[in-house]
């Protein structure tokens, strides 16, 4: 009786380590798949492309325009509409004052790095070709 018990023991044991884990399924585990951030519940899918409206603007408002609206202390750089963020990433340095690390000069917003997510979701605006709707 001994020896059956640890046989299935053994078996047990060998069973379960002949399925390895690769780097997707440690990522995302029990799917086998890459995490797809823009589509969480089909992470097989193509990512949306990212839009002002429905990704970006809600980033802005909550990290932006705080200081980057009239009457406030970087009211010459307004990011308030979709044409005034869109300008800040083509011709002033949008992408890396939000990219660069708490303490360095020039970081944006002022009182700390915004979260890396956020950050990468206004770069892939940028890269899907800064889309309004």
């Amino acid at each position: 009786m001994k020896k059956v018990l640890t046989l299935t023991i053994l078996l047990a044991v060998l069973a379960s380590c002949s399925d390895s884990d690769t780097y997707q399924d440690i990522e995302n585990p029990g799917t086998g798949t890459p995490t797809n951030p823009t589509n969480p519940t089909n992470p097989t899918e193509p990512a949306a492309a990212i839009t002002y409206t429905k990704n970006v603007k809600s980033i802005i408002d909550a990290n932006c325009i705080g200081c980057h609206q009239s009457g406030r202390s970087a009211a010459f750089r307004p990011l308030t509409t979709y044409a005034e963020v869109k300008a800040a990433v083509e011709n002033a340095g949008l992408l890396n004052r939000i990219q660069l690390q708490t303490g360095q000069q020039g970081i944006m917003p002022q009182a700390g790095r915004m979260a890396q997510a956020n950050i990468d979701l206004i770069v892939k605006w940028n890269t899907d070709g800064l889309k309004e709707n």
